[in-house]
């Protein structure tokens, strides 16, 4: 029975080899795509897989400002107003129609 530095040591001997043929055929399939893709005039860009999701590259700047809603509700004594969305202000209380713009 082999002992354990002994299959240690073959292991890094298959390591090695291992390492050895790998690197002899990736030189070959490279050189067979080189010589496919001048044989059929294609590059790079034709062969690399296309961004298919999530938002295109370089439009992260361009965002539009939001306008806010025009106010429906004013409140006389301090000027606030509130446009009717959202949570409701406290100096509404329970007669909000009091509070209301008119139409103009």
């Amino acid at each position: 029975m082999a002992t354990y530095k002994q299959l240690m040591a073959e292991k890094a001997a298959l390591e090695a080899q291992l390492a050895e043929v790998r690197t002899t055929e990736i030189a070959s399939v490279v050189e067979k795509i080189q010589g496919l893709m001048a044989e059929y005039e294609l590059t790079v860009e034709d062969i690399a897989p296309k961004r298919g999701r999530g938002r295109p590259a370089g439009k992260q700047g361009a965002k539009k400002a939001k306008e806010g809603l025009p106010p429906k509700y004013l409140d006389p004594k301090t000027g606030k107003t509130w446009s009717g969305r959202g949570r409701t202000p406290a100096w509404l209380g329970k007669n909000p129609k009091r509070f209301l713009i008119a139409a103009e």
